[in-house]
């Protein structure tokens, strides 16, 4: 009798244990216990630190506590081209940045940041999420790297701190801070600035030294990284969406097994629809917040967006050329599309 009591109470044991992980018992046993790290240039309370958060609370419910993510913020482990080469040496193995930070490597993921390509963040949902999003995922393994899903960091404009930009030729000048990509900094270059590329956690000492006159990122990321204390004007120039992407090395992806590859799929299509939603919410509260703060907001005019996306446009043709044109002609054919649907 004592004996059955024991069996018993060690099956009810163990179902409960297996009700309260939400997993089933084979699945468990395909579940390693993991530590994983996952640096962000942005700070946790950024979208892009809370989008990783909200990734790792999923990771850990998800596998029944038994893989935890830790998040780096503020770029701790380096900026964003160091972590990428980090993970496909397997050192490093999750993070999340804007596409445009891996063309080093994928070239292809430069038609992403076509100047004044997105109308509106619908349109980009809808190619990202699409069959000409997943293309570019597919280049990335050959490439050390595993795409997981599209987040959002927003549409980059530019702040400085010696005058508003009202139109094309208030921009003469300028040394404007950007990423580590070509065509960022011959698109700046082409609108009359002297782009200066830096990483990322470079940049706050930069402006305050005035190496650089200003640099271009969404009102979160000006709020989160406090640039509003070194800058005084933000004009409005929504010159490219940018997209954020979650990604994994690939050496740490093909140590996984199929149950936790699937948390992670999982997980990164949850945090998807979190982050942006988070994103979009904290757009106008970090402008209202930059307001306040003391910063002199404008937005630039139709005709001088117009006059912009003109002069811009041989640095448009140059790297088409470049990606080939099947490439572009696919996304223009995708980007027409959402155009039309989410009239």
């Amino acid at each position: 009798m004592a004996v059955q009591r024991l069996v018993r109470q060690t099956l009810w044991l163990a179902l409960m244990s297996a009700l309260l992980t939400g997993l089933p018992r084979v699945a468990q046993a395909q579940i390693k216990e993991r530590s994983i790290k996952m640096p962000i240039v942005n700070s946790i309370d950024h979208p892009q630190g809370i989008g990783a958060k909200k990734f790792a609370d999923l990771i850990e419910q998800k596998s029944g506590g038994k893989i935890k993510v830790r998040v780096y913020p503020s770029g701790t482990l380096g900026g964003e081209q160091q972590v990428a080469s980090a993970m496909q040496g397997g050192t490093v193995e999750v993070s999340m940045m804007a596409p445009a930070q891996l063309v080093g490597n994928i070239k292809e993921f430069l038609v992403l940041d076509f100047p004044f390509a997105f109308a509106n963040e619908r349109e980009a949902d809808a190619v990202l999420d699409g069959p000409f999003g997943k293309s570019l995922l597919d280049l990335m393994p050959a490439k050390g790297l595993v795409g997981l899903a599209y987040m959002e960091q927003g549409y980059r404009s530019i702040t400085n701190s010696k005058k508003p930009i009202h139109k094309l030729e208030d921009i003469q000048g300028l040394k404007i801070r950007t990423i580590l990509n070509p065509l960022y900094i011959d698109m700046l270059n082409m609108l009359g600035a002297n782009a200066v590329p830096m990483p990322f956690p470079e940049l706050y000492t930069a402006l305050e030294t005035k190496t650089v006159d200003g640099q271009e990122n969404p009102y979160s990321t000006v709020e989160a990284s406090k640039f509003y204390e070194v800058q005084k004007y933000f004009s409005n120039t929504k010159h490219i969406y940018n997209p954020q992407l979650l990604l994994t090395g690939k050496r740490f992806w093909d140590t996984l097994s199929g149950e936790e590859k699937k948390i992670f799929e999982d997980a990164a299509i949850e945090t998807r629809a979190f982050q942006r939603k988070v994103a979009r919410e904290m757009d106008e509260k970090s402008r209202e917040f930059l307001l306040k703060s003391g910063m002199e907001i404008n937005d630039v005019a139709p005709e001088e967006v117009a006059r912009m996306r003109e002069k811009v446009k041989p640095v448009v043709d140059k790297y088409a050329s470049q990606l080939g044109e099947a490439l572009v002609k696919q996304f223009d054919e995708e980007l027409a599309k959402a155009r039309e649907a989410v009239r």
